[in-house]
């Protein structure tokens, strides 16, 4: 009992288990991070306002002499449990920009509305429910994958086991529900994964609803994409990506939409491994890349510095 007693102690204060962050759904959102949690996980801090964004808590509107932004995404935006906040896009983000722009701002502050596996119609969803906090910009930060993800659904949550729905009674029954019992399947979601249509077109369509949200509260829009680390190099994108990746350049011309596509500039770095804490999502180094460039086209579509670069 006593090594029991030991144990459980461990896995709390080492790595954070018996309180990880839950999920409520939404029937239009599907599922977003339940308000107001804070928590460690292996180390790494991690806070949920009253908004279920990523990040400490907000007035809804913002300081007048104050800079706003708003960035919409998935668990690259998020950062997961293996960024600490301090080291997320939105916070690295937030933290030059206050320096950068001290003279011109009161206040900078760049909100981080994302959950896992988010997609556009999810990031959609949570735009037309929350509006865009008069944000005088909004980020959509989207992955390769997200052009083909699938409808706002919210059966994962408290079925699956990356979306609980409350807090474990011990870290031991944790830590035995998400790595050792075996994940119940969830016959629901065959329907949702299978879902009929042109999906890149259904999602193509959201990011222009987002887009045009935008424009309605007079805010800059700019969309930007990550990579999947085997896109990078050779062989490069497979077929359908390279079919959905020129569907998606076409459309941000038609649409004259600002976008950034990093797979070029991660190309061009000597080690783009280095940027990847795994297939997906990045590390501290390469959150710190996406960072400063969409700061940087931030600033020039602002107006705060000349623009003397594109993407």
């Amino acid at each position: 009992m006593g090594l029991l007693v030991i144990v459980e102690i461990g896995l709390r204060s080492l790595f954070g288990f018996g309180n990880p962050l839950i999920y409520m759904g939404d029937e239009q959102i599907g599922y977003l991070l339940a308000p107001n949690q804070r928590t460690r996980r292996f180390g790494n801090r991690i806070e949920i306002n009253e908004y279920s964004m990523r990040g400490s808590p907000i007035n809804k509107t913002p300081t007048p002499s104050g800079l706003r932004v708003l960035l919409l995404g998935d668990s690259i935006a998020n950062g997961g449990w293996w960024t600490d906040q301090t080291n997320t896009i939105s916070a690295m983000m937030m933290r030059s920009l206050a320096s950068l722009t001290h003279s011109n701002y009161q206040e900078v502050e760049v909100l981080n509305a994302s959950a896992n596996s988010w997609g556009p119609r999810n990031e959609l969803a949570y735009l037309e429910k929350f509006g865009t906090f008069n944000a005088q910009a909004v980020v959509l930060l989207i992955n390769t994958d997200d052009l083909f993800a699938t409808p706002p659904t919210s059966l994962p949550v408290g079925r699956d086991r990356n979306y609980p729905d409350s807090k474990p009674p011990l870290a031991l029954v944790e830590v035995w529900q998400r790595y050792i019992a075996k994940q119940q399947p969830i016959p629901e979601m065959k329907a949702v994964q299978n879902e009929a249509g042109d999906r890149v077109g259904i999602n193509l369509e959201a990011i222009g609803k987002i887009q045009a949200l935008t424009r309605q509260s007079n805010s800059q829009f700019l969309l930007v994409m990550t990579p999947l680390l085997r896109e990078i190099g050779e062989p490069g994108p497979r077929d359908y990506e390279i079919k959905a990746r020129q569907r998606l350049n076409d459309f941000t011309k038609t649409q004259q939409i600002d976008y950034i596509d990093f797979l070029p500039i991660f190309n061009s770095t000597t080690n783009p491994q280095a940027l990847y804490h795994d297939h997906i999502h990045l590390n501290l180094q390469g959150n710190k890349c996406v960072s400063e460039l969409m700061e940087r086209s931030l600033l020039q579509r602002l107006g705060n510095i000349p623009l003397t670069q594109s993407y």
